[in-house]
C-alpha cells in the first residue's frame, strides 16, 4: 500500500489539518472544474469534520460547484440518529449555502434493492467515467472500523471489494443490520482517497495494513489502492504501532 501518512496528536486536531487540507483541495479542484464529486463517511471524526468546516470555512469554499455523496449509509429514514446523511445536514450542510441539487443521499427509507439500484444510476450519471468506465470520485473520504471495515465492506462481506457493481447492499456482522455501500471498484477508481483513524482500537490493525503483516488481508482497509492519491490522517492513539 502506499500512502501517505500523517500523525496528529488527537481527534480533534485530525480533524482540524484535514479540514484545511479538504478546503485547499476544494478550492484547487474549483479552479480547473465545475462539478467536484465527494463522497463523505460517518464516525466520530468526521463530526468533528462537519463542525470545523461549518465554523471555520462555510465561506471558503464555493459549494455550488461541490456534489456531495456518501461512501456507505445505513437503511434507516434521514432522521434516525444512525443516518450519516442526518448527521452531516446537522453539522454542515444545512449551514452552508449549497443547493439542495447537490446534495445526493442514499433514501435508506427506501426498499434497499431498489436505493442500492437507484443510487448506484445516480452516482454513474453524475460522476465522471475514468478509462475503464468506471465512476470516479474527485475526493473520498473514509474511515476504518475496528475490524478493519472501510465504508460498508466488511471481512464477512469482502467479496464486495471485486464487485462488478457500483453499490451493494452490506449486512453488519453484529446487529444485521443492512446498509447501502460502494463497492471495491469505485473506492479505487477515485482520484484521491483520505482516511480518517483515530483512536487506540484501531492501532494493530492499522499497523498489520500498513507493515503488510500478521492478517492484513482479512482486513477490507488493506485493498484500498486508488489510481490516485491516497492519505492516512491519524492521530497518536491510532499510530502508536507504526513506528
Amino acid at each position: 500500500m502506499k500512502a501517505v501518512i500523517k500523525k496528529y496528536s488527537d481527534n480533534p486536531e485530525v480533524a482540524r489539518s484535514f479540514a484545511n487540507e479538504f478546503v485547499t483541495k476544494l478550492q484547487s479542484l474549483a479552479s480547473e472544474k465545475d462539478i467536484i464529486t465527494v463522497s463523505l463517511s460517518g464516525g466520530s471524526t468526521p463530526k468533528l469534520l462537519f463542525q470545523v468546516l461549518a465554523e471555520k470555512h462555510a465561506e471558503a469554499v464555493d459549494w455550488a460547484k461541490v456534489h456531495f455523496f456518501w461512501g456507505d449509509e445505513r437503511c434507516v429514514s434521514p432522521e434516525d440518529a444512525d443516518s450519516n446523511y442526518g448527521e452531516a445536514y446537522r453539522l454542515l450542510l444545512s449551514k452552508i449555502s449549497i443547493p439542495s441539487a447537490n446534495i445526493h443521499r442514499v433514501f435508506g427509507e427506501n426498499d434497499p434493492t431498489d436505493e442500492c439500484e437507484r443510487y448506484a444510476m445516480e452516482i454513474s450519471q453524475i460522476l465522471s467515467h475514468n478509462e475503464n468506465d468506471i465512476p470516479a470520485f474527485d475526493i473520498l473520504i473514509l474511515g476504518m472500523g475496528g475490524d478493519g471495515h472501510t465504508a460498508s465492506i466488511f471481512p464477512h462481506q469482502i467479496r464486495f471489494l471485486e464487485s462488478e457493481r457500483i453499490c451493494e447492499i452490506a449486512t453488519h456482522p453484529d446487529s444485521g443490520q443492512q446498509r447501502i455501500t460502494i463497492t471495491g471498484k469505485i473506492i479505487n477508481a477515485s482520484s484521491c482517497v483520505y482516511f480518517l483513524i483515530t483512536g487506540a482500537s484501531k492501532a494493530p490493525i492499522l499497523a498489520e495494513i500498513m507493515h503488510e503483516s500478521g492478517r492484513y488481508r482479512d482486513y477490507p482497509t488493506s485493498y484500498v489502492d486508488p489510481e490516485g492519491e491516497l492519505f492516512f490522517f491519524v492521530d497518536q492513539s491510532a499510530a502508536t504501532q507504526l513506528d
